[in-house]
C-alpha cells in the first residue's frame, strides 16, 4: 500500500466505504488523517468516549475487557481491514474494550464528531456503515454461539480451516498470526486448554511447531470441526483452506 495515497483513494480501498461516491470520499477525507503507531502503544482505552473510526492499514490490533477486579482477557485480534470500534463512535457511548498495537500499526483515523454529521445527511454512508455494523453483529454472534455449543478442540478447528483460502484444498501449511497465548484469548480458553485441544487435532491430521501449522488432512478435520458453512456474503465461500501455500503476517514498511 503506497504510503502517500491521496485520502479519497485511500478510502476507496477500505471495504466500508468502497461503494461511495467520490464527492461523499472526499468528505470523508476531510475528517481523516494516516498515523503510524509503534508496537505496545494504546489506541483507546475501555470506558472512554471515542473521539475516532479507527481503520486497520497495517499490523495487527489486540481488543481486551478488564474487569472491576483487574482481570483482563483478549477478546480479538484484529488484522486489516479491521476497524474499531465502529457501534461506539456511532452511537458516542464508552468503549467496551481496549484496543493496543500488537505490531507497529499504520491507522486510518476519522474523526468521530464528523463522522457522525455525515450520517446524518449521507443516506449512503448510513447504509454502508450499517451493514458493516451488521457483520461485526455477525461476528459476534458467532463467537458467542460456538463458545455455547463447541467444544475448545472444535472452535480451534474453525478456525485454523478459516486461515485457509481454497475450498477444495486438502491439505495446507501456514504461520499462525499471533502466538498461541493470545489465540487462546481469542477462542475464549486458557493457554492449557488450547494446548490440550491441538492434541486432540493431531488425531485428525493437524501438525504443529511453534506458530507453523500443517493440516494433512482438512476433509478429516471439517468432519471433526463441523463448520456451519455461513457465508456472510453472496461471494464469500462458507469455508476454506489454502492448498499448500503459507500464509504470513502482514507487517508494515
Amino acid at each position: 500500500m503506497m504510503q502517500n495515497q491521496p485520502l479519497p483513494e485511500l478510502l476507496r480501498t477500505v471495504p466500508m466505504f468502497a461503494a461511495l461516491d467520490a464527492e461523499l470520499l472526499k468528505q470523508l477525507a476531510a475528517a481523516a488523517e494516516v498515523i503510524e503507531v509503534a508496537a505496545g502503544a494504546e489506541l483507546c482505552r475501555q470506558g472512554a468516549l471515542p473521539e475516532y473510526l479507527h481503520v486497520l492499514l497495517c499490523g495487527q490490533v489486540t481488543l481486551s475487557g478488564t474487569t472491576p477486579d483487574g482481570a483482563a482477557a483478549v477478546v480479538d485480534v484484529l488484522s486489516p481491514p479491521g476497524h474499531f470500534v465502529l457501534a461506539a463512535v456511532v452511537m458516542q457511548l464508552p468503549y467496551l474494550m481496549t484496543a493496543q498495537a500488537l505490531t507497529a500499526v499504520r491507522l486510518l483515523r476519522l474523526g468521530g464528531a464528523a463522522l457522525r454529521a455525515l450520517l446524518a445527511r449521507e443516506p449512503a454512508l448510513s447504509l454502508s456503515l450499517l451493514h458493516h455494523q451488521a457483520l461485526d453483529c455477525r461476528a459476534m454472534v458467532r463467537q458467542v454461539r460456538d463458545l455455547k455449543l463447541r467444544s475448545t478442540a472444535q472452535r480451534l478447528g474453525c478456525y485454523l480451516l478459516a486461515q485457509v483460502a481454497d475450498p477444495l484444498a486438502r491439505y495446507a501449511m501456514f504461520r499462525l498470526p499471533f502466538e498461541k497465548g493470545l489465540l487462546a484469548g481469542r477462542l475464549g480458553c486458557r493457554q492449557e486448554n488450547l494446548s490440550r485441544a491441538f492434541a486432540v487435532l493431531r488425531t485428525v491430521g493437524v501438525e504443529t511447531s511453534g506458530t507453523r501449522v500443517w493440516l494433512h488432512d482438512i476433509p478429516r478435520l471439517q468432519n471433526y470441526a463441523a463448520p456451519d458453512g455461513l457465508a456472510d456474503s453472496m461471494h464469500e465461500p462458507a469455508s476454506g483452506e489454502a492448498a499448500g501455500t503459507e500464509l504470513l503476517v502482514n507487517t508494515c514498511i
